[in-house]
């Protein structure tokens, strides 16, 4: 099992950037794909992006594809989330995942662990 604790939301305008991190416990992490989703307010979650502890593969919603770089450090326990030209609609409560896999995944349902999550607004 791994704990998640994110960080690094905040109020931004439209264009900024914010880098969001998901700090992890637990001795699975290293082998643990992570992946960030969000909501918004009578919206459903939405995947956003994935990092595999394999290679470090990366995959990423059509929406935030360009904008958006997923990365981690072993090292740290750590997944960031670089966010770059923000959006209004990027506005949601951001929520990273574990899973003890290998690949890469886009569902929801793949996910053991979720931490709380950190809100993110983008302003126009």
């Amino acid at each position: 099992q791994v704990g998640l604790v994110e960080s690094g939301g905040g109020t931004v305008q439209t264009g900024g950037s914010l880098r969001l991190s998901c700090a992890a416990s637990g001795r699975t992490f290293s082998r643990s794909s992570v992946a960030w989703f969000r909501q918004a307010p009578g919206q459903e979650r939405e995947f956003v992006a994935v990092v595999s502890w394999r290679n470090a593969r990366t995959a990423y919603a059509e929406s935030v594809e360009g904008r958006f770089t997923i990365s981690r450090d072993n090292a740290k326990d750590t997944v960031y989330l670089q966010m770059n030209a923000l959006k209004p609609e990027d506005t949601a409560l951001y929520r990273c995942a574990a899973a003890l896999i290998s690949t890469v995944s886009s569902s929801p349902r793949t996910y053991t662990d979720w931490g709380q999550g950190t809100q993110v607004t983008v302003s126009s």
